[in-house]
């Protein structure tokens, strides 16, 4: 039996007992209710009901609305309530120190039912919107975690490798939107050793060559299970996931791409995994000094990685160290 979803919930907060009443009117086909009429209450069923939306008046008995406001904001628990004024204040003064306390949106009383349902509709569709994002960046993360559970290696090499491409892809002059995008897409990357059998994957002596060519697969194994995509994170992370391993000089796989043909998410990312890989300890190796990493790095400069990419990787060096230590092994 298919359950009904629950409407959202809202709190609507005034002193007068018509505007409340108004609201109701207003809302309820759509959305389920909680009133109160002062900030003692409201905080109260705020807390314990973790409302979707509140509506606020500003002029209230004891505690204002902006000082309500500003204690919601304080507190973890309901800091990302959306909140939207509703007051018969019109003062642009009003709507700036509103806004200052964390208010969403500002409505004019006398209240338009049409406003209010527009206003309502369109913040939590927004907190919907930022919901998707954050459950969808969840479980993008776990899936790349569950390919280096399963290649023996730490969930801290696809934080460290996917922090080292974001710097990197600032410094290749990758926007802030886009660079977020690569930090988020960079743990896809060997997603695809979940389809290489556990005898190939971690296998303690060196493949054979027809095991070469099984473990070679992953890349394309990966861009299958990511799919296709016309753009955005997931985009990025299939070209990730594809083209990772392709090489400067053409003599990568699975497509034997060279220079500017592999895309620059790919050619970020090569830098950014094996200089991870080779400064960490793995059962089979130990850590290399990180003065031997990048010495590594800079002999296969033009052969296995962009040049220029290598170049700008050692003048990040810094922040390439930071973020090291910040999520080294313990």
């Amino acid at each position: 039996m298919n359950q009904v979803p629950l409407q959202p919930l809202i709190l609507a907060v005034d002193d007068e007992a018509s505007n409340l009443q108004l609201l109701r009117q207003i809302l309820q086909d759509h959305y389920r209710l909680l009133y109160a009429k002062d900030g003692p209450r409201a905080l109260e069923l705020a807390r314990q009901e973790r409302p979707n939306l509140i509506l606020l008046d500003v002029m209230l008995p004891g505690m204002t609305g902006h000082e309500i406001c500003r204690a919601l904001k304080a507190d973890p628990a309901t800091a990302a309530i959306p909140v939207i004024f509703a007051t018969a204040l019109a003062d642009p003064n009003d709507e700036v120190v509103g806004f200052e306390a964390g208010a969403v949106d500002y409505i004019a009383k006398p209240l338009s039912p049409a406003i209010v349902r527009a206003r309502v509709r369109t913040h939590l569709s927004l907190v919907r919107a930022d919901e998707l994002k954050e459950t969808r960046l969840q479980i993008v993360q776990r899936l790349g975690l569950a390919a280096e559970y399963k290649d023996n290696e730490t969930g801290l090499h696809v934080i460290r490798m996917s922090h080292y491409a974001r710097v990197l892809a600032v410094a290749a002059g990758m926007g802030e939107a886009d660079a977020e995008d690569m930090l988020h897409a960079a743990p896809m990357h060997d997603v695809g050793k979940i389809g290489i059998p556990d005898r190939i994957l971690q296998k303690p002596g060196a493949l054979d060559k027809d095991e070469w060519k099984v473990m070679q697969s992953h890349a394309t194994i990966g861009a299958d299970i990511i799919g296709e995509h016309d753009h955005g994170m997931l985009a990025l992370a299939r070209n990730i996931a594809l083209t990772h391993h392709e090489k400067w000089d053409g003599s990568g796989y699975p497509r034997g791409l060279r220079e500017l043909e592999i895309p620059l998410e790919g050619r970020i990312v090569a830098i950014a995994d094996v200089f991870d890989a080779l400064t960490s300890a793995r059962p089979y190796k130990a850590a290399w000094p990180v003065p031997d990493a990048l010495a590594y790095l800079q002999q296969q400069r033009g052969l296995h990685f962009d040049p220029e990419l290598v170049d700008l990787f050692l003048a990040q060096l810094p922040a390439i160290l930071e973020i090291k230590e910040r999520w080294a092994e313990r």
